[in-house]
């Protein structure tokens, strides 16, 4: 049997969730990437959307809503860090509503696609 990844979902001010899982899903700049044990060596940029990881045990899948950052593969080690990243029950509902309408509003794309993020990670988990 492969080792199996070790993942740290870190935010600007804090780790957001550390462990060890089988497999990571996240979106970056190049489309969407799924990480197993052993993958080859990469570093991508994020866009602003859902990771998800999926912990050893048969544990419910870990969801956390991302904005833009960096994703790094090496050696079965998953660094994933981001300007912002929240758990889907650390999520504000009204909050990110309001964020919506004032991204919208400023026509600000990237804040567009984080506030969306938030809404349809509380939406899956709902």
């Amino acid at each position: 049997m492969a080792d199996p990844l070790q993942i740290e979902l870190v935010s600007a001010d804090r780790v957001v969730w550390s462990g060890q899982a089988s497999e990571v899903l996240a979106r970056t700049v190049e489309g969407d990437l799924g990480v197993l044990a052993d993958h080859a060596p990469l570093l991508s940029l994020l866009v602003p959307g859902v990771v998800v990881i999926t912990p050893l045990e048969g544990e419910d899948p870990i969801k956390a809503a991302v904005a833009e950052g960096f994703i790094s593969v090496a050696n079965n080690r998953v660094s994933i860090l981001s300007e912002d990243a929240f758990l889907a029950d650390e999520i504000d509902v009204a909050a990110a509503r309001a964020e919506l309408e004032a991204a919208e509003a400023d026509e600000d794309a990237t804040a567009i696609l984080r506030a969306e993020a938030k809404l349809s990670l509380v939406d899956k988990t709902s």
